[in-house]
C-alpha cells in the first residue's frame, strides 16, 4: 500500500548547490533521494516546498514521497538521519494524504537573512550570516521596509531568470531587528517568493541603510516593476527559510494598493462549493493577471463554482483567461410592491413544543398550511432550520450558509423567522426584517417534496400581510434574475427598482473536458 510522507528538512546549505537537482553539483534533494531509496529499498523521489538557491539555509522546509515500505513514517527521520550527512537533519517526519502536495497549499513562508554589520568580521559567522562594512542605519531600513508591505507586483525584485508568469506576491510582514552582537535580523513573512526575491529586497534595504537610497526609492523600485531600479542581490549566506506554516482558509481576503482592489468571499467553499470574487478596481493592463490569479486560487481551493462581479467593465460574457471562460451571468436586483391596506388578518402560531423533523410527505391534494414562529429556545428546532435552510440554497447563487450561532445573532438584529407547517410536517420557511418603513425579505424556501404545491405563493401572502399589520407602505426582497424564485415574486406584483451587482460564473474548460473523458471512459 502506498503512503505519502512528509518531512521537515533543515540544512546547511554551504556545501550544496542549493535544494533542487543541479548538474553541475550536489544539492539536498539529491541527497535526500538517495540516501531514501538506499533505507527504504525503493527509488524515491521527494517534492520540496521551496526551492532554496545555491548557499542558502532551513531550519523548516518541507518535502514529501512516496513509499510503499512498512516502516512508521513517524519514524523514518530517526533512521534517514543516521544515514545522513551532518549538515542536514530531518526534524521530523508523518504520514499525509495521498493527494497533500507542499506547493499546492496556502502556507505562510518565513525567511530571516543575518547581516554582521560591524568593523571587522567574525569567523564563527563567516557561514550564516552577510558581513557589511559600512554602518546601516536600520530606522531607515525598517521605514523603506513599509512599501513592500502588501500584494504588490514584485518584478523588479525578483530575477530575470525568474520563469513564473505571474510576479505578484503578497508580504505579511518585514521586521529589522538590531542584536547586541552587531548583527541585523531581517525577517521577511509571505504568502511565497519569486526567485531570489528575499536577497534582492535585502540588498535593496542595505542601500537604504547605508544612505545611498531614501527610503521611499524602495517604493519607485517597486513601482518600476523593472530588475534594473532595484538593488543588488545579497549574498546567499545570510539567508536562512525559518518555517513554512500551512494556513487555515480564510473566509474573506481583502486586498487594495494604487493598481488594484478586490474582495474574494471563500466562506461558502466548504459548503456549497462556491466563491464570490468582486473586482472594485483594476488598472487595465492588470486586469486579466488579477482576474485569472484570483480564479486560480478559488479553484485550488477547492471552489467548483465562481462568481465574479466587476466593476472596471472589463468583463464580458464569454470573457476568456486561459482555461476559463465566463459562459454564465445574472444581475441581483431589488424588488419592491406597494402595499394597499387591507382589513386582513394573519394568525401567527406560537411554536412552544419541539416539532417533527423533516420528512418527505407526498399529497395529491394542495395542502392546508399554517405559520408557526420559530421557537428560538429549542436547539433541535434551530438547527432543523439551519439545515432546511442550507438544503434549500444551496444551489441558489448567493445562498449563504448559515449555522445556529449566526441565526441567533440575525435574529439579535431583528431578523424573525417562521415556519410554513403542513400538519406536524416542515413544508416551508421563511423570514423577514424590518428596515426603515419596508418589510424585506431575507428567505423563503419550500421543501422539494412540497415544491409545485404554491407552498411559496403562501409564503408570500403570509409575508405580504405581516408587513401590512407593521403598518408598513411596502414589502421587498434581494433576487438574483437566474433564481426560479424572481418569477413567484413578478407574478405576485414585484418591480425590478434597484440594480444591486452583476456577476458572471466562470466554466472550467479544463475540468470540464476532464470530467467528460471519465464519463466517456465509464461508459
Amino acid at each position: 500500500m502506498t503512503k505519502r510522507v512528509k518531512m521537515v528538512v533543515a540544512y546547511d546549505g554551504t556545501n550544496y548547490c542549493g535544494w533542487q537537482k543541479q548538474p553541475n553539483g550536489i544539492c539536498i534533494e539529491e541527497v535526500l533521494n538517495r540516501e531514501l531509496s538506499k533505507l527504504l529499498n525503493e527509488p524515491i523521489e521527494v517534492i520540496g516546498a521551496s526551492r532554496t538557491d545555491s548557499g542558502v539555509h532551513a531550519r523548516g522546509n518541507i518535502a514529501v514521497f512516496d513509499t510503499h515500505a512498512r516502516m512508521p513514517a513517524d519514524k523514518i527521520c530517526i533512521a534517514l538521519n543516521q544515514r545522513l550527512p551532518k549538515d542536514i537533519v530531518i526534524q521530523e517526519s508523518c504520514e499525509v494524504a495521498l493527494d497533500y502536495h507542499p506547493r499546492k497549499r496556502n502556507t505562510r513562508k518565513t525567511y530571516e537573512y543575518r547581516i554582521l554589520n560591524r568593523r571587522v568580521p567574525l569567523p564563527d559567522q563567516r557561514l550564516n550570516s552577510y558581513f557589511y562594512y559600512y554602518a546601516l542605519d536600520v530606522d531607515k531600513m525598517r521605514e523603506a521596509a513599509q512599501y513592500l508591505v502588501g500584494e504588490h507586483d514584485f518584478k523588479s525584485f525578483c530575477s530575470i531568470r525568474t520563469q513564473v508568469e505571474d510576479t505578484v506576491r503578497r508580504i505579511y510582514s518585514i521586521t529589522i531587528k538590531k542584536n547586541e552582537d552587531d548583527r541585523i535580523d531581517i525577517r521577511i513573512s509571505g504568502n511565497g517568493f519569486l526567485y531570489n526575491m528575499v536577497r534582492i529586497i535585502v540588498g535593496s534595504l542595505v542601500k537604504v541603510g547605508c544612505g545611498f537610497w531614501k527610503p521611499e526609492q524602495i517604493k519607485e523600485a517597486l513601482e518600476a516593476r523593472d530588475r534594473s531600479k532595484a538593488g543588488p542581490k545579497a549574498p546567499a549566506e545570510g539567508l536562512t527559510l525559518i518555517s513554512i506554516e500551512e494556513e487555515t482558509l480564510p473566509a474573506v481576503i481583502r486586498e487594495e494598493n494604487e493598481h488594484w482592489s478586490y474582495r474574494v468571499n471563500q466562506g461558502e467553499i466548504e459548503s456549497f462549493g462556491k466563491a464570490y470574487i468582486q473586482i472594485y478596481a483594476c488598472d487595465e493592463c492588470d486586469f486579466e493577471r488579477l482576474l485569472l490569479r484570483l480564479v486560480k486560487q478559488a479553484s485550488r481551493n477547492g471552489a467548483a463554482q465562481i462568481h465574479v462581479r466587476d466593476n472596471t467593465g472589463h468583463l464580458t460574457l464569454g470573457y476568456k483567461a486561459e482555461y476559463f471562460t465566463f459562459r454564465q451571468e445574472y444581475t441581483q436586483w431589488k424588488l419592491v410592491k406597494k402595499l394597499e391596506s387591507t382589513e386582513e388578518t394573519l394568525l401567527v402560531e406560537e411554536n412552544k413544543q419541539p416539532r417533527e423533523n423533516l420528512r418527505d410527505t407526498s399529497r395529491d391534494t394542495l395542502p392546508d398550511i399554517s405559520v408557526i414562529s420559530l421557537d428560538t429556545t429549542d436547539t433541535k428546532q434551530m438547527e432543523a432550520y439551519c439545515d432546511f435552510e442550507n438544503e434549500c440554497f444551496k444551489t441558489v447563487p448567493g445562498g449563504v450558509k448559515r449555522e445556529v450561532e449566526q441565526l441567533l445573532s440575525d435574529i439579535a438584529e431583528g431578523e424573525q423567522c417562521f415556519w410554513l407547517c403542513d400538519g406536524d410536517a416542515y413544508a416551508g420557511f421563511f423570514s423577514v426584517k424590518k428596515v426603515d418603513n419596508e418589510l424585506e425579505l431575507e428567505s423563503l424556501g419550500v421543501s422539494p417534496s412540497y415544491r409545485g404545491k404554491r407552498i411559496g405563493q403562501t409564503g408570500v401572502s403570509a409575508f405580504e400581510a405581516m408587513a401590512r399589520k407593521a403598518g408598513c407602505e411596502s414589502s421587498c426582497m434581494i433576487c438574483a434574475d437566474c433564481n426560479p424564485a424572481i418569477r413567484l415574486y413578478e407574478e405576485n406584483g414585484y418591480q425590478r427598482v434597484k440594480e444591486f451587482s452583476h456577476w458572471y460564473v466562470t466554466s472550467d474548460e479544463k475540468k470540464n473536458q476532464k470530467t467528460a473523458l471519465e464519463e466517456k471512459t465509464e461508459i
